[in-house]
């Protein structure tokens, strides 16, 4: 059957307003026949703690003016390590990476559906640890002219080949 229209434009809304902070790895499940309490699942990463409560407040500002939604419940903000709000019909987890990993919470719902958010694929994907492929996909990395601004390295762990990469998506 799938999920309900106003579902899907809830988690797309939610999809962009975590990619506008850089979110990576953003998933939505469609869970409405398996869990009951809920239509979807969505989830997605922050790399630090700072970024997942900026993650998480985008989303709940964008819900809100869009679609007036408040959230039913809302845990993990003041550790910002794993934020879940509760929207009812929709779920919103946000992980720091590490959490991500660690809980796998994609593991638990792969036998549900995967939402097509629309996103393009850098920001769906999961991100290379040491890279910073959602930087390098904005475009934060590169000047005008393609070239790595004003000299900056990445500095981050990782392979020569990983950081071209990066650069490249």
């Amino acid at each position: 059957m799938g999920l309900p229209a106003n579902t899907m434009d809830i988690l797309k809304a939610a999809a962009k307003a975590a990619g506008d902070k850089l979110a990576t790895d953003i998933r939505a499940y469609d869970v409405h026949e398996t869990v009951g309490l809920a239509d979807a699942y969505f989830v997605a990463t922050g790399e630090t703690e700072r970024q997942v409560n900026a993650i998480v407040e985008a989303v709940e500002d964008e819900l809100r003016e869009q679609f007036e939604l408040k959230p039913v419940r809302r845990e993990g903000r003041a550790q910002g390590r794993w934020v879940l709000v509760d929207f009812g019909d929709v779920v919103v987890n946000v992980q720091h990476g590490e959490d991500r990993a660690f809980y796998a919470l994609d593991r638990l719902w792969s036998d549900s559906p995967q939402v097509d958010l629309g996103l393009p694929d850098e920001d769906s994907a999961p991100a290379h640890p040491g890279t910073h492929a959602a930087g390098a996909a904005a475009g934060f990395f590169e000047d005008s002219e393609g070239d790595d601004a004003a000299g900056a390295e990445d500095t981050t762990a990782g392979s020569s080949a990983d950081a071209d990469a990066a650069r490249q998506a």
